[in-house]
């Protein structure tokens, strides 16, 4: 029987260099290079970065969740999740260790489904870190229902012909290429009637109307495109996997992403935990320390609590996927995951701006940026509440229903069998007295 929380001391070192080379070399450039990590760095950029990169590889750290024959070193899930928790503080930590979103979702449904030559084209150079790719799925006016997607990819001769509009298609303006949901027969179920196709960013007819950006960023600014594709053609050979099999690739590429995000998300809460921790250690008010009073005491082990609770969860279900290889069989975890990833980061960080007062409410402080990260989160890969009716439904698959008026856990009812079961003991009793 093996159970255990330990992690290994050979991987537990690698976990510790890494903490610190996060700390020390890739913090610093959240606040030089801030909202630049999915830009094509310059050659002044580059000087900084790419030696980074390779010490990352030098230590053997490098898209560790990828196998030996995609670069990585086939670490599986819950090393890697172990790995975000520390990634997951720094914006541009998941970039110099090759394991960012929305890349690591993409590169692996090319691993999957992929041709050679489609792999060699834009898997080779999106796991090198030479390239970012975009994942174009959601529409303006279908939001989370995908089944009212009407981008539609028609097929002419050699090639595919795609129209139609696309929302929120993350880093679409400094992507390489982008992966595009549409559908390719209308009178089939939806599930059965949409494809992907892989897209190069500068192919005609790709038109990004405008990015968009989070809460606090300047209008016409952020990383979120708005695309609009008019008559974009593409070679048959552009579709990725079989042609209705969009539904299925798209279910291996958000299982990931979600427990991924989840991944990193501890890390982030576990910054504003820690920052909340030394605020209160730090100040004075009211003749005493924060950490003193009894409302800050109960703002930390409320946090403590909520954060380990998740991160116990999220590595668990990681070692889920490890085991069966299958992120269909680990649904209803990865669905519970992405239900209370918002919410964790979301508390954790509104206690920390708290403790902080008028400091944490203001710009010089990271608490606004994680609140509005928390509000991503609840919407990302899919809305909270479909996550929930997801859980509901899996684990009602457990149970059936009682096939009595009353419950099988109703009291009469089970004393009855009960008596029924000892009947010769209580008889025997009975008689006795």
């Amino acid at each position: 029987m093996a159970w255990d929380f330990e992690t290994d001391p050979e991987y537990q070192a690698q976990l510790d260099w890494a903490d610190e080379f996060v700390r020390e070399e890739v913090e610093p450039l959240d606040l030089v290079w801030r909202g630049k990590q999915f830009t094509p760095p310059d050659d002044r950029l580059r000087r900084v970065i790419d030696p980074l990169k390779e010490e990352v590889r030098k230590r053997r750290l490098w898209a560790t969740h990828l196998g030996p024959e995609l670069g990585g070193e086939g670490h599986g899930q819950l090393k890697l999740s172990l790995l975000n928790e520390i990634l997951g503080r720094s914006s541009w930590a998941p970039v110099i260790f090759g394991c960012q979103a929305p890349d690591t979702g993409n590169a692996e449904i090319i691993a999957h489904y992929g041709t050679p030559a489609q792999k060699e084209r834009y898997l080779r150079p999106l796991l090198a870190g030479e390239v970012f790719s975009s994942y174009s799925m959601t529409e303006p006016h279908a939001g989370s229902d995908p089944t009212q997607f009407r981008t539609r990819a028609v097929r002419d001769g050699d090639e595919w012909v795609i129209n139609g509009w696309k929302f929120f298609s993350s880093n679409a303006s400094t992507a390489a290429f982008l992966i595009v949901m549409a559908v390719t027969d209308p009178d089939v179920s939806p599930y059965k009637g949409m494809s992907m196709f892989l897209v190069p960013t500068d192919t005609p007819g790709v038109i990004i109307e405008r990015n968009i950006g989070l809460s606090g960023d300047p209008l016409g600014g952020g990383h979120h495109a708005l695309i609009h594709y008019e008559d974009v053609r593409v070679p048959a050979d552009a579709l990725l996997g079989g042609e209705g099999q969009a539904f299925v690739i798209a279910q291996t590429r958000l299982g990931g992403g979600r427990i991924h995000h989840a991944m990193r998300t501890i890390g982030l809460a576990r910054k504003a935990l820690d920052m909340m921790c030394e605020r209160a250690l730090s100040r004075t008010t009211q003749g005493s320390l924060l950490a003193d009073k009894q409302f800050v005491q109960g703002y930390i082990a409320d946090s403590y609590a909520q954060l380990t609770q998740f991160r116990l969860l999220v590595l668990y279900t990681a070692w889920s996927i490890d085991k069966h290889n299958d992120y269909r069989k680990v649904r209803k975890d990865i669905a519970a995951v992405k239900v209370l990833m918002p919410g964790v980061l979301h508390d954790i960080a509104l206690r920390a701006l708290q403790v902080h007062g008028a400091l944490g409410a203001s710009n010089e402080m990271p608490f606004q940026q994680m609140l509005v990260a928390a509000s991503v989160l609840g919407i990302a890969d899919g809305p909270t509440e479909v996550h929930k009716v997801t859980v509901a439904r899996q684990v009602l698959r457990g149970y059936s229903p009682s096939d009595d008026l009353w419950p099988s856990q109703h009291i009469p009812r089970r004393l009855a069998a009960a008596r029924a079961k000892y009947a010769e003991y209580l008889e025997h009793e009975v008689g006795n007295q």
